[in-house]
């Protein structure tokens, strides 16, 4: 909703003061058509140009972060650390009952208690292959930590692409714009002789050119590409948490500390409170008794 009342806010306040200011719109919508088709479709084909087909989908598909926010919401995080409390208390009461939760997740009842982390097949598989890993006697913590990071940090590259993309779209739109404009200067030349009232049009629809890139890039493209970066260095939490919470595992704290290492490296605005958490493991251990 705040991504809508942007783009009317950048609307109305740009458009109003030129109005406010006696500005002419003919001129503007004249040229509006040809210099967007130019500076558009320009920017459309270098984008198709600098990406992949991958690239192009998953950039079109991140756009609506941009509306949306982030996808993990507060309850998610608590989903998550009661998630990997139950998971660590079954692999210290009995190693050999876990493996058939982190073979078969989408089968374990463990997991299907929590729907929506079900539904990432990052997060499950970081879990479960982190969890088949200790079971494997691979239980340096410095080790699997080093792993962990390794495989974060390749994962917030993959999902920096559609920021990094639209980013590139917005530093070329304003020398598209000069290319708009530079046209509609050799048009206007070629029609030299014509009364000056004619060329001072010609020469106002060139510099819509100028503006429109500008415009399009400070006003639009650039906010919306940090927005989407915004989004996901955000979402980027929910997976450190799991790294987090595992680590602490592997030090042998108590599976209560475990998740409140894992609550306390939580952003602030979606930590679940300590006694929230708290009553959700009792609720937890009563079930499994």
């Amino acid at each position: 909703m705040i991504g809508i009342i942007g783009i009317l806010v950048v609307f109305v306040m740009v458009f109003g003061g030129y109005s406010m200011a006696g500005g002419n719109f003919g001129i503007i919508l004249y040229a509006l058509p040809f210099e967007l088709t130019m500076i558009g479709g320009a920017a459309i084909g270098g984008f198709l140009i600098a990406n992949s087909g991958a690239g192009v989908k998953q950039t079109l598909r991140e756009l609506r972060k941009v509306f949306s926010g982030p996808h993990w919401k507060p309850a998610d995080y608590s989903d998550l650390l009661c998630l990997l409390f139950e998971l660590i208390r079954l692999a210290r009461q009995n190693p050999v009952a876990l493996e058939e939760h982190i073979e078969a997740p989408e089968d374990s009842p463990i997991f299907e208690r929590y729907p929506r982390i079900m539904q990432d097949l990052e997060a499950v598989e970081m879990v479960c292959d982190t969890l088949r890993a200790i079971t494997m006697s691979y239980d340096d913590p410095h080790q699997v930590e080093e792993v962990l990071d390794k495989r974060l940090e390749a994962n917030m590259q993959h999902a920096m692409h559609p920021s990094h993309a639209m980013q590139a779209v917005a530093d070329a739109l304003p020398a598209l714009g000069i290319v708009a404009a530079v046209l509609g200067v050799i048009k206007t030349m070629a029609s030299i002789d014509q009364p000056p009232e004619i060329l001072g049009g010609m020469i106002g629809g060139a510099l819509v050119g100028t503006f429109l890139g500008v415009f399009l890039s400070y006003g639009f493209v650039g906010p919306f590409a940090a927005r989407m970066r915004t989004v996901t260095e955000e979402d980027a939490h929910f997976y450190k948490l799991i790294r987090e919470v595992l680590i602490a595992n592997l030090h042998n704290h108590p599976a209560n500390m475990c998740i409140e290492v894992g609550r306390q490296n939580t952003p602030h605005h979606v930590r679940p409170s300590f006694g929230e958490l708290e009553q959700a493991m009792r609720t937890i251990k009563r079930m499994a008794a």
